[in-house]
């Protein structure tokens, strides 16, 4: 882990500059994990109370095991393909460290370092730290702070145009002639 940690960072997969900013309203997320995982479960549970909007698309992976890498990988070529997502994330709840070995997969490391799109990783918990955290545009301590990040707050903004909508009757009322849309 440590050897490759080193070796990425030496070639400026780590480094700020190459990392893209998130989407302020993403048009679609994909998730990339087990679609039977307590991950999905946690990410759509915090969407539908924030951004219920949101479209998701599941692409399915093995997110531990020996195959795991492969799979992972997979998933993200076929998102990568399907080009219909605005940012992606790859995650997984806690477990061992060899239970989060797949993330810390090199070939999957550079693939999402050249992704298109943005990627935040959420891998294992707040003390877990994987290859993919460190390459992808973003890390979030876990699957529910990653939902958390991706996705505005539907309330929040609605106060927001709300309060907005208010000031604008507020000085349309004030001076009417003025602010008169139309023909003179």
């Amino acid at each position: 882990f440590e050897q490759l940690k080193r070796k990425l960072q030496a070639e400026g997969l780590f480094d700020a500059a190459r990392k893209r900013d998130l989407p302020g309203f993403p048009r679609r997320l994909g998730v990339i994990t087990s679609p039977s995982g307590a991950a999905i479960r946690d990410v759509l549970q915090v969407l539908r109370r924030r951004a219920p909007h949101l479209p998701v698309t599941v692409f399915p992976a093995l997110v531990q095991g020996a195959e795991a890498p492969q799979s992972l990988r997979d998933a993200l070529v076929t998102a990568l393909a399907r080009g219909d997502c605005d940012i992606l994330l790859v995650t997984r709840g806690g477990g061992s460290v060899e239970d989060l070995a797949a993330f810390n997969d090199e070939a999957l490391a550079r693939m999402i370092a050249a992704a298109e799109v943005p990627i935040v990783s959420a891998v294992g918990h707040e003390i877990d730290f994987s290859i993919s955290d460190f390459v992808a545009d973003r890390r979030a301590p876990t699957p529910s702070a990653a939902a958390e990040l991706i996705s505005p707050d539907s309330s929040a903004l609605s106060s927001k145009v709300d309060a907005y909508r208010r000031r604008l009757d507020r000085v349309l009322r004030r001076n009417p002639r003025r602010h008169r849309v139309g023909p003179d």
